[in-house]
């Protein structure tokens, strides 16, 4: 995997804004990716991980960012621990839908 990411390679895998990146990163001190001399952001797995535990509290749970902080700041292993949760389950919703399409496939040709 690679070391470092770039702010267009994390927004996209989160289907945000590059400048929604730039406030949570204002806004949550787990999230600090590395700057150049240039101030170019490098994103490494560990912010990766904290922005997808903000996203999930911020878009997923609906929570204000007061909230989210505090979340965080209390109960951060909970969270991932539910994140985790809600991420396999998304998966399987996924593969869920490929076999429904699959199958609805199967059914038209036969």
């Amino acid at each position: 995997m690679k070391q470092f990411h770039s702010i267009k390679e994390v927004a996209q895998l989160f289907g945000l804004n590059e400048s929604t990146l730039r406030f949570w990163e204002q806004e949550f001190e787990e999230i600090a990716p590395r700057k150049n001399a240039q101030g170019k952001r490098f994103y490494s797995d560990e912010d990766i991980d904290n922005i997808r535990l903000v996203h999930y509290l911020l878009k997923i749970k609906m929570m204000t960012i007061a909230g989210a902080r505090q979340q965080l700041k209390d109960n951060k292993s909970e969270t991932i621990n539910r994140e985790a949760i809600h991420h396999r389950l998304e998966k399987i919703r996924a593969e869920l839908h490929l076999i429904i399409n699959a199958l609805d496939d199967y059914e038209k040709n036969n």
